[in-house]
């Protein structure tokens, strides 16, 4: 990731009266198991979640396999339907909403998927998968002016007007993931979901891709959040960044703060494993290693979810459940010990 550009400037805390979105205390829920599978339980996917997001930032959230993210980003797309909670874009609660009121708001809101080989329909060619979302949301109506925004739209990513007759299967994976984005860009959204963009992507093209959503999100003032695993990617892309452990945010910081003095054990632990380039820091660098499992969402420990996994974990750890308090100046951590 050596050939990103990273951010000029930390993002200040949001202001509110800047805020594009916020998510309140949000809960996602599965029922699971019934019938010959036993007796029905619940996944806590997603347990108290809490953010919020200013036009033109960009918030990583972060976190191990299973922790919540995708079904997060997924309840602010409304393709799951939270338990509980709210979430409020452009001053509006989407949870609840009628079909017809969000379908209103669809294009303001979309979505960059994780694999651009299943993202995108086979049948279809580059040119009538972007054109599609605009004409259906009517956007334009006019066939021939409607092709056109299509080839501007594909010369904006990084492709040529030719690629508009070709059918995915014939691009690369950084082809296809390029027309997401195109496609994604189409609506004239405020807001992107970016659900690990590079994640099935080489590390160059991840690269290439990642300097093109900071080029988009300065000319045309988007807002991403941007899930994913990989803490080099999320640090060149991010203005602040939530850390989630089971279904949980534990720590919320912006990057500089977050890199430089992680509050959290957990995300300590994390920063401790991403490589770094100088193999003598390297090898001569302290780790923290986490014994144990991921506990399941089905069973989640009382208390501090993390404290089974904690070197620093004590009794009360175990008993009481930690609050996102500030340990800093927008800086947030859920642990007892700092």
């Amino acid at each position: 990731m050596s050939a990103v550009v990273a951010k000029a400037a930390e993002a200040p805390e949001t202001n509110p009266a800047q805020k594009l979105l916020e998510v309140r205390d949000l809960v996602m829920h599965f029922r699971v198991g019934h019938g010959l599978f036993g007796p029905p339980g619940l996944v806590r996917a997603v347990d108290g979640v809490s953010f919020s997001l200013a036009r033109g930032e960009t918030l990583g959230l972060v976190g191990e396999s299973g922790c919540g993210k995708t079904t997060t980003g997924r309840c602010v797309l409304q393709l799951e339907n939270p338990t509980a909670g709210e979430v409020i874009f452009e001053g509006r609660n989407l949870v609840g909403m009628e079909q017809a009121q969000l379908r209103k708001l669809r294009n303001r809101i979309q979505v960059i998927f994780q694999d651009p080989y299943s993202s995108l329909n086979p049948r279809m060619t580059v040119g009538q998968i972007i054109a599609e979302p605009i004409a259906v949301h009517g956007l334009e109506r006019d066939p021939s002016a409607r092709e056109e925004r299509v080839r501007g739209l594909l010369v904006r990513v990084g492709l040529l007007p030719q690629h508009a007759h070709r059918y995915p299967h014939e691009l690369s994976g950084g082809q296809r993931q390029r027309v997401g984005v195109a496609r994604a860009l189409a609506m004239q959204p405020s807001l992107i979901i970016c659900d690990e963009p590079v994640s099935a992507l080489d590390v160059s093209i991840q690269a290439q891709i990642i300097n093109l959503l900071d080029e988009l999100q300065a000319d045309f003032g988007l807002s991403y959040l941007f899930v994913a695993h990989d803490l080099a990617v999320v640090r060149h892309i991010s203005d602040r960044i939530a850390v989630m452990y089971l279904g949980k945010i534990v720590e919320l910081a912006s990057r500089r703060d977050l890199y430089e003095a992680p509050a959290h054990p957990y995300t300590r632990a994390l920063l401790s494993a991403v490589p770094i380039p100088d193999p003598a820091m390297e090898a001569t660098r302290e780790r923290q290693v986490l014994t144990g499992e991921v506990p399941s969402p089905l069973n989640p420990p009382s208390g501090c979810v993390f404290h089974p996994r904690c070197p620093l974990a004590i009794e009360r750890c175990k008993r009481e459940a930690p609050q996102l308090r500030a340990v800093g100046s927008a800086h947030q951590a859920a642990c007892h010990l700092v």
